[in-house]
């Protein structure tokens, strides 16, 4: 349960970061009320996910980890945002570390 509900917080937490792209500033206002939502959304349900028994620097590595790398690919393929080798290579080392955490957790 508390990994749902992990998956629930990036899956919000990635919307609203989009949403920030597009709200221009906040000066589009429905954009800017996606920010708002998907923002605090995000922090309830990684909240929720830490109260189910997922402990607190797993769950927030996970959180930004993979919310990084989301974010990263929409903005390579939906909003024309350009990322290099150096790039990618960084983000499998974070993602690489939050594997580590985890592992290292089970021993």
């Amino acid at each position: 349960m508390a990994y749902l509900l992990l998956a629930a917080a990036i899956v919000l937490e990635v919307t609203g970061t989009v949403a920030l792209r597009l709200s221009e500033g906040f000066t589009k206002p429905a954009w800017s009320a996606v920010v708002v939502v998907g923002y605090v959304g995000s922090v309830v349900m990684l909240s929720r996910a830490l109260v189910a028994g997922l402990p607190l620097g797993i769950g927030y590595a996970i959180w930004a980890a993979v919310g990084v790398a989301l974010v990263a690919l929409i903005g390579t393929m939906f909003l024309a945002e350009s990322l290099t080798a150096l790039q990618v290579g960084g983000l499998v080392l974070v993602i690489a570390g939050v594997v580590a955490l985890e592992l290292g957790r089970a021993q």
